[in-house]
C-alpha cells in the first residue's frame, strides 16, 4: 500500500506492507519541487518523480489525502499537484482511496482531532519504528497508507 501526502513543494510517499508479522514500512520519504522553477516545471518534476516510484514500488492501493486548505493561495498550488498526481496515478492504472485528514487521524488514533505527533506516534507504533518517521510529509503519508489497511474491508 502507497500513501501519498499531496503538495507542490514536497510531497509525502510512504510505502507500507502487510504480512503475518502486521505492517511494516518499504520505503518513505518525499519528492520535492525547487520553488524557484516554473509552475509547469515543478508539475513535470512531480508527474515524473512519481511515476518512477510508481515504477520502483509497483503498489497494488493507494491512499490520496483529500484536498483542505483554509488559505486559497496554497489551495491552488495544491490542487494543481493534485491534478497530476491523480493523471500519474491514472496512467498506471491506480484508482486512490481518498481520505480527509480528520479520518486518516481517527483511523490512527481514534480521535479525528488528534496532533500531528499523536499521529506520528501512532505510525512509530504500528510500523514497529524506534523512533518518529521524519520528514512529517512522509509521515503523514505512512499514516494514509495505514488508513489504507485500516479500511480494506469498508
Amino acid at each position: 500500500m502507497l500513501g501519498l501526502d499531496p503538495g507542490l513543494g514536497t510531497m509525502g510517499f510512504g510505502c507500507i506492507l502487510a504480512g503475518s508479522a502486521g505492517l511494516k514500512p518499504v520505503d518513505y520519504g518525499v519528492i520535492s519541487t525547487p520553488s524557484q522553477h516554473s509552475m509547469p516545471e515543478r508539475l513535470q518534476t512531480l508527474h515524473e518523480d512519481l511515476s518512477q516510484l510508481l515504477r520502483q514500488l509497483r503498489p497494488h492501493q493507494v491512499g490520496l489525502e483529500k484536498l483542505f486548505f483554509y488559505k486559497m493561495g496554497n489551495t491552488i498550488a495544491i490542487a494543481q499537484a493534485r491534478g497530476v498526481i491523480l493523471l500519474t496515478l491514472a496512467q498506471h492504472h491506480l484508482l486512490p482511496v481518498e481520505f480527509t485528514p480528520a479520518q486518516v487521524k481517527q483511523s490512527l488514533t481514534g480521535y479525528g482531532r488528534a496532533d500531528k505527533q499523536a499521529v506520528q506516534a501512532a505510525v512509530a507504533r504500528e510500523l514497529n519504528l524506534p523512533s518518529l518517521p521524519r520528514p512529517d510529509d512522509a509521515a503523514d503519508a505512512l499514516a494514509i497508507a495505514i488508513t489504507v489497511w485500516h479500511h480494506r474491508f469498508s
